[in-house]
Order: structure tokens, then sequence, then C-alpha cells
């Protein structure tokens, strides 16, 4: 089967490599009004988002509360306690760092788009996939920040819960609510030129990698992590990832969901926004050095759940229709 590399993982790198090339650029104290675009891109994305959420389809997809419940377990619990369990065993400030980064990734909410399309390809239920996709992304705003604060606070990192939520809520919240709002005069418009503002927050997402890692290398942040830490990162990506994938299917055998709501349950419980992310990293952590480590694992995780689950999907895709006989070559 073959499997196409995802065209937004390679822009990741590139950008990465222009930030380590060029960091002057996202410096502090660069002309280059970086931070004021990427404030002003997030309330776009999300009043965008607003435009896209679908009220009729959220109300409909209440019926199926199991499902629902499995998959925002799995988003923010199954996935912070698994990393949790781990944190007693670092030793060191960089351990400790590249935990915290394991943790922020741990906490995040789920993908909107790709998770519905994974869903799609592997034929599972496909209208629970939008419910749980879209109403992760709000919970997230109030369970992340959550999950967060004890442990930033621990770094000696302004962490005040007020600021935060007001960040929060004038950046994120209330874009989506006008969102909302202008759905039925917009909707069908942000539904039209989908790709286009797909393509819109691409480009901020890349714009906040690019001042995260240019940040990073101008502080040599990366000098501190070794090759060894590197490997056991990407290990444990992987690892943190059968294991909540694991999970997630078990719980939804026991609970004796049907073929399609185990995928669905999988796919939607077990992805990451790398959007929500980006967006959480500069609000949570402001101008935090690492901010770059910080995102290490997020990144390494957003690749390898595409490559994954699109294998996987591929797989489920080929199991007979209910009532049709398998048909052999």
């Amino acid at each position: 089967m073959k499997v196409r590399f995802d065209g937004f993982v390679l822009s990741i790198i590139a950008v990465i490599g222009i930030a380590y090339i060029f960091p002057q650029w996202g410096a502090a104290d660069s002309r280059v009004p970086i931070d004021t675009i990427s404030a002003i891109g997030i309330s776009l994305i999300f009043f965008f988002y607003g435009l896209k959420l679908s009220p009729s389809k959220l109300k409909a997809g209440l019926k199926n509360w199991k499902l629902h419940l499995l998959v925002q377990a799995s988003t923010f619990l199954i996935f912070p306690l698994i990393v949790l369990a781990f944190y007693p065993l670092m030793q060191n400030a960089e351990q400790q760092t590249l935990w915290l980064a394991f943790f922020f990734l741990a906490a995040l909410p789920s993908t909107v788009s790709s998770s519905v399309v994974m869903v799609s390809m592997a034929k599972g239920n496909i209208p629970a996939a939008i419910f749980n996709a879209s109403i992760s992304g709000i919970i997230g705003i109030l369970i992340t920040p959550l999950w967060m604060g004890p442990f930033v606070q621990e770094t000696g990192t302004d962490f005040d819960f007020a600021v935060i939520y007001s960040k929060l809520i004038l950046q994120i919240i209330l874009p989506v609510i006008l969102g909302l709002f202008l759905q039925r005069f917009l909707g069908i418009l942000a539904q039209k030129y989908n790709s286009y503002l797909s393509l819109f927050d691409k480009s901020i997402i890349l714009l906040i990698i690019y001042k995260s890692f240019a940040e990073s290398f101008e502080e040599n942040i990366f000098g501190v992590v070794s090759f060894l830490d590197l490997g056991i990162l990407f290990v444990a990506v992987l690892g943190l990832f059968y294991m909540a994938f694991f999970i997630t299917g078990f719980v939804a055998k026991k609970l004796k969901f049907n073929t399609e709501d185990q995928i669905t349950a999988q796919f939607c419980g077990t992805k990451k926004s790398l959007v929500h992310g980006t967006v959480f990293s500069k609000i949570l952590f402001g101008n935090m050095a690492s901010i770059g480590i910080i995102l290490l694992p997020l990144m390494i995780f957003h690749a390898t759940q595409i490559l994954i689950l699109s294998i996987i999907a591929g797989i489920r895709a080929t199991r007979p229709e209910k009532g049709k006989p398998i048909v052999e070559a």
C-alpha cells in the first residue's frame, strides 16, 4: 500500500531549517512583527473554526454519549496519566524540560480535520468523529491549562490562571463565538473556500513554529539536549501513541462498540492537535526560551500519528461491508 507523506510535515522541517540558518528574524529585537502577525492569525484561525462548526451536527452527535465520553477520556485523561506516571523518574533539569514537553503534548485536544479524514478513510463513524473532533478543541481551552498549571509554575515561568484564561477568551473563545454567530451568513463561503482557509491556518502555524525555534536556536537551548535524549524522545513518542491506541481500543471492545465506533474512538482519541499546541504554547509559556523543545515532541507526534494512522486506516478500509461477503481473488 502506498502511503503519501504529508506535505505539512515537510514544511515544518523546512521551517525549522530556516530558523536554524536565519534565527535573527525571529529574535526578540527583530523588526519583523511576527508576534503581532501571529496573534492576529490565531484569532482568525478560530474565527474560521467557528464559521465551519455545524451546530446541527453537534446537536445530533450528542446521542452516542458512551463513544464521546471514551474519546474525550482518552484525549484528556489517558494521555496525561500515562505521561504523569514517568514524572518521578526525571533526574535533572534537562529531563524535566523534556518531560514537560511530553506532558504538554498529552494535555492537548484532538485534531479536527485530520481526525475526520482518517475516520472516513477507515470507514468509521464519521458524524461521531466530526462531533468529537470539534468539541475536543473547546474542552481543551478549559482542560489543558488546568493540567499544565502546576508543572509550568515549577519551572519558574510566570503562570497566572487569570491572565492565561483572559488570553484564551480574547484570542480563541470570542473569535469562535463570533464565527458561530456569523455562520448563517458566511458559513457557506467558509465551506466553499475551506482549502484556502486550511492553507491560511497552516501558514500561521508555520510562522509560530519558526518564531519558537528561532528563539531557541538564538539561546542555544538545543545545545543541552543530547542525541541520546532525542532518541529516547522519538521512541517515547511511539510508545505513548501505541499505549493510548491500545487502551482506547481495549475499552471500546469492553463497552461492546461496533466496528465503526471502535475506529472512531481510537482514531479521534489518539490524535493531538498541532494547531492548538502551537497556539497554547505561546499563551501558556510566553517567551520561555526553551519553547522550541516544548514543541518538539508534538511535532514528532504529529508526523507519527499521520503516518501510522494512515496505514491503519488503509488496512481497516479493506474489511467487507456489513451484509457483503469477502470476495477472494
